[in-house]
């Protein structure tokens, strides 16, 4: 396994999000140059954005495009002018019930955007795209741990089934072009400056508010936490890993990074609880359409190929979540 060599040009998209935060600057302050691109689009509070976007201004290493994946012009023009070695598409359009109501925003951004990610690496020849999929790919599956062998062709959300269709998209873009491409099927991914969007995010906004948190499906649901630093580990290793070509000449790998270790919902919500050092009120509902009873990652591969599995408890990565929330909450 090769160390991440900080020579690297690197084009991050989705920058001012959480996960492309968290990449850039640990790339950052390993002495990469950074490329970010990012809409700054108004799914949840562009402050926040906009704050994790002032904090990698800082850095002498990063440039920013402000830009939509759609388009095409703005990506191509991008490649031009930084010649990256290695790209990470982290820019999408998240969340399962977000899907529901506002398609549209999912087929632009994660199925046209992730296209013109896929055109811009065959113009301008890169080293390793790394993309960001999904847990969700793996959609009502009843076999558990969720493994990277298995069939992932029933999602039950139209986010999920754009995630599967990057996956196609990918794999076609190696064989055809020679790109050597990495998918990341991200496992409910959480921790400070995070997504507002996300459960745990608005629970403690709703328990320091003293109004009931939503729990769906009665409680009865289990999910894979993992903390971000064990997901920006993780990708770390595998920026300068491309993998090897498979038999048909496609150098492709999809690996899950989650904690592989699923939590209970209340365990999780009582957690919450404790580090917030509040009670929540609990309105009790039915599963929501789109949502799944578990998921569970199955990390073998990522610990045969890299010596790594992801290990923070949920005790600690919540507990550095409050600390964060409680102090921005404070500051607002």
């Amino acid at each position: 396994m090769k160390a991440f060599d900080p020579g690297k040009r690197c084009l991050i998209t989705g920058s001012a999000g959480f996960i492309g935060y968290y990449l850039s600057k640990a790339l950052l302050e390993k002495g990469a140059l950074v490329m970010g691109i990012d809409n700054l689009n108004d799914y949840y509070e562009v402050s926040l954005k906009e704050e994790r976007l002032s904090l990698l201004k800082k850095y002498p290493g990063f440039r920013f495009i402000k830009a939509d994946l759609a388009d095409k012009e703005a990506v191509q023009k991008g490649f031009k002018e930084f010649s990256p070695q290695i790209v990470v598409n982290l820019a999408a359009q998240a969340g399962v019930r977000y899907s529901i109501d506002n398609p549209d925003a999912y087929i632009q951004s994660n199925i046209v955007g992730f296209y013109n990610i896929l055109e811009a690496c065959r113009n301008y020849p890169v080293e390793h795209l790394v993309f960001a999929s999904s847990s969700s790919v793996y959609g009502g599956n009843k076999k558990v741990p969720f493994s990277t062998e298995d069939q992932v062709d029933k999602p039950v959300s139209l986010y999920a089934a754009t995630k599967k269709s990057n996956e196609l998209m990918a794999y076609s873009y190696s064989k055809l072009y020679q790109i050597p491409l990495t998918g990341l099927r991200f496992f409910t991914v959480y921790g400070p400056m995070g997504r507002p969007d996300m459960a745990y995010f608005k629970f403690a906004k709703k328990i320091m508010a003293g109004e009931p948190i939503q729990v769906y499906n009665n409680g009865d649901m289990m999910r894979d936490f993992t903390y971000i630093d064990d997901i920006i580990e993780g990708v770390e290793n595998i920026l300068c890993n491309p993998p090897k070509p498979d038999e048909n000449g496609a150098s492709y790998k999809i690996y899950n990074i989650g904690n592989n270790q699923p939590v209970k919902l209340m365990d999780f919500i009582g957690t919450l609880e404790k580090c917030l050092g509040r009670e929540a009120q609990k309105e009790y509902l039915p599963m929501q359409p789109g949502d799944v009873y578990e998921t569970y990652a199955d990390v073998q591969d990522l610990i045969r190929d890299f010596g790594f599995k992801p290990a923070t408890s949920i005790e600690d990565g919540l507990g550095e979540f409050a600390r964060w929330f409680l102090a921005w909450r404070e500051a607002k």
